[in-house]
């Protein structure tokens, strides 16, 4: 049985701020430090969860508490868990640090205007178009973190990104 307890950290911020870049500059830099790391990116994993994904309130609190639960079993095993999600609702990382160990949560600050200029899943274009209404950071509220572990300009490099959650890390003794 492994006794090591993994880290989970938890990258969040409005759509297009920049989390899955920095998610995929951090779990490259702990995998060279030979740390095993589990990505728990929210659009993958809606596919599996939620199918056929309306983004309703009941939903959200479903999926969000499935995704909590599924890193915190990761992280008993002792592997370390990047969460690469919105999780627009404070509650929903504060659940994951209140059943989590060793959790972190990174949050990454990005005008809306930035977002909407880089809009890579045209997740803002659709909800201009009416198409959606559940938008956090318009239609429905992004609760920023009020004490997070690390914060992150969403317009600095991903590399700069990665390295001040390795920093943190490091510090927090998770590493």
């Amino acid at each position: 049985m492994n006794t090591k307890q993994g880290f989970a950290v938890w990258i969040t911020g409005i759509p297009a701020s920049g989390k899955s870049s920095i998610t995929r500059e951090l779990v490259k830099k702990l995998r060279e430090l030979s740390i095993a790391v589990v990505v728990l990116e929210s659009d993958e994993m809606r596919t599996i969860l939620t199918p056929k994904a309306t983004y309703g309130p009941e939903e959200r609190d479903r999926f969000y508490r499935t995704l909590v639960l599924i890193g915190e079993m990761i992280t008993r095993s002792g592997i370390s868990v990047v969460f690469d999600a919105t999780a627009n609702k404070r509650y929903y990382r504060d659940y994951a640090r209140s059943r989590i160990i060793k959790f972190a949560e990174a949050y990454v600050r990005c005008s809306l205007d930035v977002c909407i200029k880089r809009d890579p899943k045209g997740i803002y274009e659709r909800a201009a178009a009416g198409e959606t209404t559940t938008v956090p950071g318009i239609q429905s509220p992004y609760e920023p973190p009020l004490n997070a572990e690390i914060t992150l300009d969403g317009q600095d490099a991903p590399e700069s990104g990665a390295d001040m959650i390795l920093a943190a890390l490091k510090k927090l003794n998770y590493i």
